[in-house]
């Protein structure tokens, strides 16, 4: 089994409104940050995770991202995975 570590980004749809991006966004421009534009809020996820091959490692983030990590009504999410220096026994 080879450790694999993971960097899981979520973000809202384009087409789904961002309440907290809007209120951020409002914000920074009443601290007279009138430059900023489109804020979105997202989610940043790390874990680490064993599998026995690469396929089955990304094949398990997809069923995690899919079923819990993310909303994918509202929600795309996109990872990273590298393997972890060492191999776990």
């Amino acid at each position: 089994m080879t450790r694999y570590h993971a960097r899981i980004y979520v973000t809202l749809r384009p087409s789904v409104l961002d309440p907290a991006g809007a209120a951020v966004q409002s914000g920074l421009q009443h601290l007279g940050y009138d430059s900023v534009e489109q804020i979105r809020i997202g989610k940043y996820i790390e874990l680490s995770l064993q599998a026995e091959t690469e396929v089955i490692a990304r094949e398990q983030l997809d069923q995690m991202c899919d079923q819990l990590l993310a909303n994918p009504v509202i929600e795309n999410y996109r990872f990273e995975l590298e393997a972890a220096a060492g191999v776990a026994a």
